[in-house]
């Protein structure tokens, strides 16, 4: 059955246009709710699907969201898709999703496969841009929101996160307990998300009065694999640390693993904090102590913003508070011994 005779057969079976029928379907909000109900029914009792390219063709946009991620095997971004597209469907959007894994040319195929789809807005959750990509994104006048990554112009919008705050909490927290001798498992060196939380375990330390000769600071790559080597070289030092805290969770459950691997236990032997409460963080052996980062939280902005640029195209400037990270107390940390 077409869909142009099909909107014609439910027009006649609830007893009103298709013009009706586009509107209710649409979610225009101008239809009478008891003629609405009606609409409905009739396109249930006929199975009756919208053409969404006709929709779109006819509304002038497309309904779908595009959603690209850097890492999709990182369970950080897994729970951040899901967030996002919850909140999508309730608005009636659907959502295109697309992982870069850490690559610019990736990046780029990505969004041009979105465009190709006339995507409404993109959420680009993703620690890597690309400018000449940037600029072509501006030129089109495509609704973006980044993670924390953004270039401040219209219609793009940058979401920030206080990273700072959940670093001094645990930091701390570690100083509470006795720790001096802290290290420090970054992420990529050129990865600004993970710069700004080395940078604020750097500036927390100073506040605080620790030397900074007694910490120290390695690179990983954000895996557990990553962590994993950093923690066995942490491990094989002359003087070891009384406690490490982790760029992210995936860093700091491959240093949990290192730590019972060399035959020490945590946290009888060293403490082990994380970064952004993955939900795999509280099955740990021992649960994790990590700082959260609310992927809900950021969805919701990543939504809220779009569906805003989306129904105004720039006209109203807003200001967005930054995303509060806070610590999680679990059993990976104890006094120092």
């Amino acid at each position: 059955m077409k869909n142009g005779m099909s909107i014609r057969e439910v027009a006649k079976r609830a007893r009103v246009s298709t013009a009706t029928v586009s509107r209710t379907i649409n979610n225009s909000g101008l239809v009478d709710p008891d003629t609405a109900a009606r609409v409905m029914q009739a396109v249930q009792e006929l199975n009756y699907f919208p053409d969404t390219h006709a929709r779109a063709l006819v509304s002038g946009r497309s309904r779908i969201l595009g959603l690209i991620v850097s890492d999709i095997t990182n369970p950080f971004f897994p729970e951040l898709v899901k967030g996002f597209e919850d909140i999508a469907v309730r608005q009636g959007y659907e959502i295109l999703v697309s992982s870069t894994n850490y690559d610019t040319s990736r990046m780029e195929l990505s969004v041009r496969r979105m465009l190709e789809r006339k995507v409404d807005g993109i959420a680009m959750m993703t620690s890597e841009h690309d400018e000449p990509l940037i600029e072509q994104l501006a030129t089109r006048r495509v609704p973006v929101v980044f993670l924390d990554v953004g270039p401040a112009r219209k219609h793009f919008r940058n979401i920030e996160v206080d990273y700072a705050r959940g670093i001094s909490e645990g930091l701390d927290h570690l100083i509470s307990l006795g720790h001096r001798r802290i290290a420090f498992i970054s992420g990529p060196q050129g990865l600004p998300s993970a710069q700004t939380r080395c940078e604020a375990f750097m500036h927390h330390l100073e506040e605080r009065g620790v030397d900074c000769n007694e910490c120290v600071i390695v690179a990983g790559d954000h895996t557990v694999d990553g962590g994993l080597a950093t923690m066995e070289a942490l491990l094989a030092r002359e003087v070891r640390p009384s406690a490490v805290m982790a760029s992210n969770d995936l860093s700091a459950i491959g240093a949990l693993r290192a730590v019972h691997r060399a035959g020490l236990q945590v946290p009888k032997d060293i403490s082990v904090i994380g970064f952004d409460d993955i939900h795999l963080a509280e099955f740990t052996e021992p649960p994790l102590t990590t700082i959260r980062l609310s992927r809900t939280e950021v969805a919701e902005w990543a939504v809220s913003w779009l569906l805003d640029e989306i129904a105004h195209r720039g006209m109203e400037d807003r200001s967005w508070p930054a995303i509060e990270t806070r610590l999680v107390l679990r059993q990976s940390t104890a006094p120092v011994r």
